[in-house]
């Protein structure tokens, strides 16, 4: 949790700076924003809340390459008589954008590692240590314009069998929606 709430500090003054950038060129940006989700499948966990933090470069005006990360907090559930503990997770991945118009629809995606962290046990009855990372996917699609991203996304970490348990299969995954606010860098 104590990382949940360094992340929030981040994105506040991050966007603080905003003020300062507004005649800034949009060719590089920081995107910090935020993602809520429902687990999918869900034997494990329920839900997700998240920060995002991107660094982005407008290569040509329609096609945007960067790095990603942040924080997505997974909230576990009682299954199977199973006590899933919560897990996090932070991402670092390669960020893909491609915008077709300078504002309106957009889609893309990041690629990369998703560490998994919190408790080391998948349940806090059982003693099968959690994965600790995976292959990460984040594709998303949205509406865009200079300031603002909104989107639908699908977060993903492909952990394989590890902690899979009797009766239940250990997964990191949501569906959900997102915002970021762009905030330009240089003059």
């Amino acid at each position: 949790m104590k990382i949940f709430k360094q992340a929030i500090l981040l994105s506040g003054i991050l966007t603080a700076s905003v003020v300062s950038a507004q005649n800034a060129k949009m060719n590089n940006m920081i995107k910090v924003g935020a993602n809520a989700g429902l687990a999918v499948p869900s034997d494990n966990v329920s839900a997700s809340v998240g920060v995002d933090v991107a660094y982005q470069n407008l290569i040509t005006p329609g096609f945007g390459l960067g790095i990603a990360t942040g924080y997505t907090h997974y909230f576990g559930k009682n299954n199977n008589g199973y006590n899933n503990n919560d897990v996090g997770l932070i991402p670092v991945g390669a960020l893909i954008r491609i915008y077709p118009k300078r504002s309106g629809f957009y889609f893309g995606t990041d690629l990369g590692y998703g560490f998994l962290i919190g408790d080391e046990k998948v349940a806090s009855n059982t003693t099968l240590n959690r994965p600790n990372g995976g292959f990460y996917i984040k594709p998303e699609i949205g509406y865009h314009n200079r300031d603002w991203n909104f989107f639908v996304q699908y977060q993903k970490v492909f952990v394989g069998d590890k902690g899979d348990l009797p009766n239940q299969n250990y997964n990191v995954g949501n569906i959900g929606v997102g915002f970021s606010y762009n905030i330009p860098l240089g003059k």
